[in-house]
């Protein structure tokens, strides 16, 4: 068992040196930017604790500072795509190997951790970061795509891979929290709070999740109806039609109920439905 425990902290120990040298050299490029800031100070941290070689019995606390320095790493190089524009000579490998440094906190619990819920090592909302991440990384890249008409002829089953992709990681933030049941003894004064934590929605990005959701299924539609006469789907292909429809329809009336006259607009999500139904 001691020698099992000793080859999960050097294993995350190797990773933490890893992550140091390449935030370094990232802060060559821009040192004054606020998430390697963050990042490199939650690293430093790291760093003591191992040089002082203690034995921590808390592998959960070191595998969520672990993420948040991948979170915020990877938050700057995706930051460093959006400003290009995506060029496309770079941005396919760039974005795989951006989603696979954002699923490997979950890979690392299950190898240090095992027999332990992701969720419960690294807790609810950095689970659903690191979700809403990959999700919304391949949304603003589909978003990017959808403007190059050529390209889409071109590379139409890549493009389609991409939002199943990024609709499948948007759809799992959203259900890391199941919906409060308001009869589980749940008591809210505020009906508007107790609406949409019933309704599964937490936050603003919850909503924004619904939309990016919404909006990338309306662009599926619209390319494999393009090519209907195509082979028939596969059986892990996703119901575009139906998920969009069903989650612009929830987005709509909790922004049109509990959320009326608080800023969001329901007009492109209608334009969407009237679309999609």
């Amino acid at each position: 068992m001691a020698d099992e425990y000793r080859r999960q902290g050097f294993e995350l120990e190797r990773r933490i040196f890893e992550l140091d040298i390449k935030c370094s050299s990232l802060k060559a490029e821009k040192q004054d930017d606020d998430y390697l800031q963050n990042a490199s100070a939650i690293l430093d941290k790291l760093k003591t604790f191992y040089r002082q070689g203690e034995e921590s019995s808390n592998l959960s606390k070191l595998l969520q500072d672990y993420t948040q320095v991948i979170l915020d790493i990877t938050f700057y190089e995706e930051n460093k795509l959006v400003d290009q524009e995506f060029p496309e000579d770079c941005s396919p490998f760039k974005i795989q190997q951006l989603l696979q440094d954002l699923t490997e906190p979950e890979v690392l619990v299950t190898r240090l951790a095992p027999g332990q819920e992701v969720q419960s090592v690294l807790g609810t909302e950095l689970l659903e970061c690191l979700y809403w991440r990959r999700g919304a990384l391949l949304y603003m890249y589909c978003h990017t795509l959808h403007q190059r008409k050529q390209w889409i002829k071109k590379n139409k089953d890549t493009f389609l891979k991409c939002i199943q992709e990024g609709v499948r990681y948007l759809m799992r933030m959203l259900q890391v929290r199941n919906s409060v049941k308001l009869s589980d003894g749940v008591v809210l004064h505020d009906s508007t709070t107790a609406s949409m934590i019933s309704e599964g929605i937490f936050s603003d990005t919850h909503l924004l999740t619904m939309m990016y959701i919404g909006e990338m299924c309306f662009w599926a539609v619209k390319y494999e109806d393009c090519n209907a006469e195509a082979a028939e789907p596969k059986e892990d292909c996703l119901q575009f039609r139906d998920i969009g429809t069903q989650i612009l329809n929830k987005y709509v009336c909790a922004c049109e109920g509990p959320l009326q006259g608080q800023g969001w607009s329901t007009e492109n999500a209608k334009e969407i439905l009237s679309i999609l139904q």
